[in-house]
């Protein structure tokens, strides 16, 4: 065949053949977003049930943390890491893990000034880290992308799949544990060891709410009397197991906001000093 030459224009120079155009994409319909999809629609249906039927909450909910993994290795896989796809990740964790602690901090009213500290820090560590790498590290720069130099621990934290997987199942799984907890464990809800017929209100964890798209005499009547009969030994043991990862996560979070903080600062500094500030005053 052929091959096909190069088109000459007025002045007699030759021009480049025009490469195909690229077909337009939809970030949004991107494998990984769709996964992304899934996972807000089963957090939602874990928030729905989260009231009375603690079985199917913890299933949906734990089932939404584990497709965080596969969501990663498909943008791997098809190509398709995307910035919306990293910030629509975040979100979700965040705002899944604060939803299921706001529901621990009416459980357990004596300790919510602790969940409502793990959600602020939860959601301050993360902002800052974020805001950080975007001003400091350059709008393609991604969050996970830590320098040694800066921080060691979130370097080995960020870099280590296997690590990063450990720590956040074994953080969700601790709050699950306490979830299910305060529908099964007396010691941590004696409100379980009232007799029938109870004197209790609506509220506490042995007769929680009805959830005003739940009708009062469904199927959540039956599983919550179901759950108040629930066996403790399994949730005591995986809260006993995951404790430590828990804590070790918190650790984290303060490391990097503490780190990233330090970040911002040095570079108000540096425009500071490219501003000339701070401005010598005039002696009178």
């Amino acid at each position: 065949m052929a091959e096909k030459t190069p088109s000459v224009n007025g002045n007699g120079v030759a021009k480049a053949p025009q490469a195909a155009a690229q077909p337009r994409e939809n970030i949004f319909m991107f494998i990984p977003n769709q996964i992304g999809y899934a996972r807000i629609v089963l957090a939602l249906a874990s928030l729905y049930y989260m009231p009375l039927h603690p079985r199917t909450c913890s299933g949906l909910y734990s089932f939404s943390c584990l497709l965080d993994a596969l969501d990663g290795y498909a943008a791997r896989k098809f190509e398709q890491s995307t910035k919306f796809g990293g910030v629509l990740d975040m979100v979700t964790d965040r705002c899944t893990t604060s939803c299921l602690l706001v529901f621990l901090a009416s459980a357990f009213p004596r300790w919510s000034i602790v969940f409502q500290g793990l959600i602020s820090l939860d959601l301050a560590s993360h902002y800052m880290h974020m805001y950080a790498t975007l001003t400091m590290g350059g709008s393609g720069q991604s969050h996970k992308k830590v320098d040694e130099s800066r921080s060691w621990i979130l370097k080995q934290y960020y870099s280590n799949k296997t690590v990063l997987f450990t720590f956040c199942a074994m953080n969700e799984m601790f709050f699950i544990a306490l979830y299910l907890l305060s529908f099964s464990s007396p010691i941590l809800s004696p409100s379980l060891l009232q007799p029938a017929p109870s004197s209790l209100q609506p509220g506490s964890p042995a007769i929680p709410k009805p959830s005003l798209l739940l009708h009062p005499w469904s199927a959540g009547a039956m599983e919550m009397a179901r759950a108040n009969k629930m066996d403790s030994t399994i949730p005591w043991v995986l809260a006993a197991i995951s404790f430590p990862v828990m804590t070790g996560k918190q650790i984290i979070n303060v490391v990097q906001l503490v780190k990233a903080s330090k970040w911002l600062a040095e570079g108000d500094l540096e425009d500071r000093r490219k501003a000339g500030l701070p401005r010598r005053r005039k002696m009178l």
